[in-house]
């Protein structure tokens, strides 16, 4: 492009140089005119002024070195001066004849002087001096168009090549932008938009890429760093909210199943079940309190617990003591409770959580890691762990609660001896196991011998007193629990579950020689002495399993009738029970 403008420099440089020839020799050709016409207008007219017009003139003619050097100044060629000389010389000549003319004119000689300015002689001279002015001019206007012409063909070749260049320049330009635009803004926005996509589908693993520079696509992808961001935490409290809500629902399944639960055994197989759930890590144990030893036994335990004992004292247990769930290790050191195992040296970390019901200590809830590996539960699991212990403890309550009130609704008040309704959920439940084992049934039914009678001359205090000697006499005697009732007033029965008959008329004896031997002492008053009449009846040899106590009943009403204080076997098998 700066060649191409230098060309085009040079191309001006030739006009202007043509015009300055062109000007000169204009010039020139004009002074020769002018004196040639003042020339004639003198001798023609003889006016002085054309003379003097004239004389100015020469004199403002310069001389042939003067006129020369200024057109090679100017910058004409040496063929071009050449010719130019030539004119001036011709020039010259004509100036001289005018000189001529006017002298002769002055002379008086007119008609030469006019002959000298009109004659043939003296046109052909100024054709011939004006043709050389031509001539030279055509020549500069050769050389001017050539030299204009070459500097527009180079002008036209620098430009075609600064053109090019200008192109291949533009080209590159274009490369090297299309090279920054696709590194700095196509790649990024690239993967930045791959990472939108998976960002969308919920794919947080995905690391956005990091650009520190502070312009748009920076801005692009710090806002999407915060997204991914705000998506793992949303995430992660996805994950903590379905965690929460699998334990909750583990918690009420388990807290559903405990409620459930008729017997403490069934309440420990679901611990024993659920607690491996609910905690993995950690192994533990479930003690219960026995009240009739005051000590905390173990009811079941999961994972292999190691470092507590099996039973231990109330008072051995710092959570039992305070009331509270208690921890020896982790964050805050405290008191490790002396149901700990020290064999190993310090003892292992472990967690205590009484099992407490309207501010009575029903168990506990012990807690270690497993194999002996350190673990520090979370505050959520803590929370968890301390909801299960109340709901196990509401479910101890609850099931003792059930227990007490099934006693009392199973158990004759003033013995303590379990009720007509005890027997007839008991009696039936043998019924069906010595059917199914094909095992003999025994039922003695006892009564108390002129009881009313004794009532009347003693009181109804006496009375009672010698109900509840004879209930205490009959749970010493008999070996298996449950088996003794008090079927009404004076009135008992003990069932006899795998005792023919002759095995259970040896314990009816034994029954009532030991309430033979009884001496009851009410208010200073020795009571006695009791006896008892005794009917019994065994199945198959007498009746029909589910007839036992009515046919024992009729033995009974034998005995009183053979003069009581006596058992009786009944001997018929499915007879008529006679009316009392």
């Amino acid at each position: 492009m700066l060649l191409a403008s230098g060309v085009q420099e040079r191309e001006r440089a030739a006009v202007a140089q043509r015009y300055r020839l062109d000007h000169a020799t204009s010039a020139i050709g004009a002074e020769m005119y002018v004196l040639t016409g003042q020339a004639r207008q003198y001798v023609i007219t003889g006016d002085p002024t054309h003379l003097i017009v004239y004389d100015r003139e020469e004199k403002a003619l310069q001389s042939l070195e003067n006129r020369t050097r200024r057109i090679s100044e100017a910058g004409a060629s040496p063929e071009e001066l050449d010719l130019l000389k030539q004119a001036l010389r011709w020039a010259d000549t004509l100036r001289d004849e005018q000189r001529a003319a006017i002298e002769a004119y002055g002379q008086g000689q007119q008609d030469r002087a006019r002959s000298i300015m009109f004659g043939a002689e003296y046109e052909r001279e100024l054709d011939r001096a004006e043709r050389l002015i031509e001539r030279f001019q055509y020549q500069l206007d050769q050389r001017t168009a050539a030299a204009v012409d070459a500097a527009t063909n180079v002008s036209r070749v620098w430009r075609l090549a600064s053109e090019v260049t200008l192109g291949t320049t533009a080209l590159l330009f274009l490369f090297v932008l299309y090279f920054l635009f696709k590194r700095r803004v196509l790649h990024p926005v690239v993967k930045l938009s791959d990472v939108v996509a998976r960002l969308a589908a919920q794919d947080y693993d995905v690391e956005p890429p990091a650009y520190d520079k502070i312009d748009e696509i920076g801005d692009m992808a710090q806002a999407i760093r915060v997204f991914r961001e705000n998506g793992l935490e949303r995430q992660r409290l996805e994950r903590e909210r379905s965690a929460d809500l699998a334990m909750r629902d583990l918690l009420a399944r388990m807290t559903q199943r405990m409620q459930a639960c008729d017997t403490q055994q069934g309440l420990e197989e679901v611990v024993q079940r659920f607690m491996p759930e609910i905690a993995p890590a950690l192994a533990g144990r479930l003690y219960l309190l026995d009240h009739a030893r005051n000590m905390m036994i173990a009811g079941c335990s999961w994972l292999s617990p190691v470092h507590s004992r099996i039973e231990f004292a109330p008072i051995g247990c710092w959570a039992l003591r305070r009331g509270v769930p208690h921890r020896h290790a982790g964050i805050e050191i405290d008191v490790p409770c002396e149901h700990l195992d020290f064999a190993d040296g310090a003892p292992a970390d472990s967690i205590c959580l009484p099992l407490t019901s309207q501010r009575q200590t029903l168990g506990l809830l012990y807690l270690e890691p497993r194999d002996g590996e350190d673990y520090d539960p979370n505050q959520t699991l803590e929370i968890y762990l301390k909801m299960l212990a109340e709901n196990i403890g509401l479910a101890l309550a609850n099931l003792r609660l059930r227990e007490t009130l099934r006693e009392m609704a199973m158990a004759d008040p003033l013995t303590g001896l379990a009720n007509r309704r005890a027997l007839d959920s008991r009696f039936a439940f043998e019924v069906a196991e010595t059917e199914r084992l094909g095992r003999s049934f025994s039922c003695v039914m006892l009564d108390i011998d002129h009881f009313k009678r004794f009532n009347d001359d003693h009181g109804h205090d006496a009375g009672d007193a010698v109900l509840r000697a004879v209930g205490e006499t009959l749970t010493g005697v008999t070996r298996e629990a449950g088996m003794v009732f008090r079927y009404g007033g004076e009135e008992f029965v003990l069932l006899m579950p795998g005792l023919d008959c002759e095995q259970a008329r040896e314990r009816g004896e034994v029954v009532r020689q030991a309430i033979n031997a009884l001496t009851i002492n009410h208010e200073g008053e020795v009571l006695g002495p009791i006896t008892v009449s005794l009917g019994l009846a065994s199945a198959p040899e007498h009746c029909a399993r589910s007839r036992l106590v009515q046919v024992a009943d009729a033995a009974l009403l034998e005995a009183k009738a053979a003069g009581r204080n006596r058992i009786h076997i009944s001997v018929e098998q499915d007879r008529r029970l006679p009316n009392r």
